[in-house]
């Protein structure tokens, strides 16, 4: 037997129409309403893509600072040695090591949300990748997480920096934020992230490349956006 909806659920539930198509700006707003928790929500889009992520080429993949930040907390590894190491700590990285980092994430050790490495530490990063790779924690060229330039990249992801990655599905699963930001504020990461997926639009994608975007909130109903008019924004 299905499980009844709750007083709280039911009463969201009724600002949404299902089969709407909403303008982004509107949905945005609408989105904010939605907040019912006591908890701040996060704000997360599900973004359907006709891309075949089966071939490396349309594997789409990257990363986007967002205007508004992402209204959390990110806890940062980064695997480094000497100077690119302190470069890190100076930076406000969380945790940072070699191969001493990389026995702890082997031992268990995975409290940090986004990881960062330099060109050379890859090789030992490898060791740990069937780790990393199944949590989204695995450093990647393409989302600019391998890199010498350590300090900056850390205070770009600490400032709210979201990383995108199409799915087996060719959907993109990003969190953009708070219900707590406003309308006016998720508009403008949501923005920013659709546009960062149209401008990663692998060039062997035929057809519709953005099919479908839904916003919702942690605990809320998903809200349907127009896409055509963003298709080339």
């Amino acid at each position: 037997m299905a499980k009844k909806e709750g007083k709280r659920i039911r009463k969201v539930r009724e600002l949404v129409e299902s089969n709407k198509l909403y303008e982004l700006n509107a949905a945005c707003e609408l989105i904010a309403k939605t907040a019912s928790t006591k908890f701040d929500e996060t704000v997360e889009m599900a973004i359907n893509l006709g891309v075949d992520p089966r071939k490396a080429e349309q594997n789409v993949r990257g990363s986007v600072p967002l205007p508004n930040g992402l209204g959390k907390k990110v806890r940062i590894a980064v695997f480094a040695k000497g100077e690119k190491a302190q470069e890190a700590i100076d930076a406000g990285a969380d945790v940072v090591g070699s191969d001493d980092l990389v026995e702890k994430v082997k031992g268990g050790t995975l409290d940090f949300d986004s990881v960062i490495a330099t060109p050379d530490m890859m090789a030992q990063v490898g060791k740990v990748g069937k780790i990393l790779g199944p949590r989204g924690l695995m450093p990647s060229p393409k989302v600019g997480t391998v890199t010498f330039d350590v300090g900056a990249t850390v205070k770009s992801i600490k400032a709210g920096r979201a990383e995108y990655r199409v799915d087996k599905s060719s959907i993109v699963h990003t969190a953009v934020g708070k219900a707590s930001f406003g309308g006016k504020k998720i508009f403008e990461n949501v923005s920013a992230m659709i546009a960062a997926i149209n401008k990663a639009k692998p060039s062997s994608s035929k057809g519709i490349y953005l099919q479908s975007v839904t916003i919702s909130l942690t605990m809320g109903p998903g809200v349907r956006v127009d896409v055509a008019p963003l298709r080339t924004a």
